[in-house]
C-alpha cells in the first residue's frame, strides 16, 4: 500500500525538510498551491 501525505500550511518554514523525510521514508507528498510551490521548488516531488 502506497503512504500518502497531504500538506498544506500556512507557515512554510520547514515545510521543505519535512517533505524530504517523508519521501525517503517512501511517502508519496500530495499538497496545495503555494505549499506545493514551495515544496517542489525544494527539488521534492508533489502532487497539487
Amino acid at each position: 500500500m502506497k503512504r500518502r501525505a497531504l500538506l498544506s500550511v500556512s507557515d512554510k518554514s520547514g515545510i521543505e525538510d519535512f517533505a524530504k523525510a517523508l519521501v525517503e521514508k517512501g511517502w508519496e507528498i500530495l499538497s496545495t498551491g503555494g505549499t506545493a510551490h514551495v515544496i517542489r521548488e525544494a527539488g521534492v516531488e508533489v502532487t497539487d
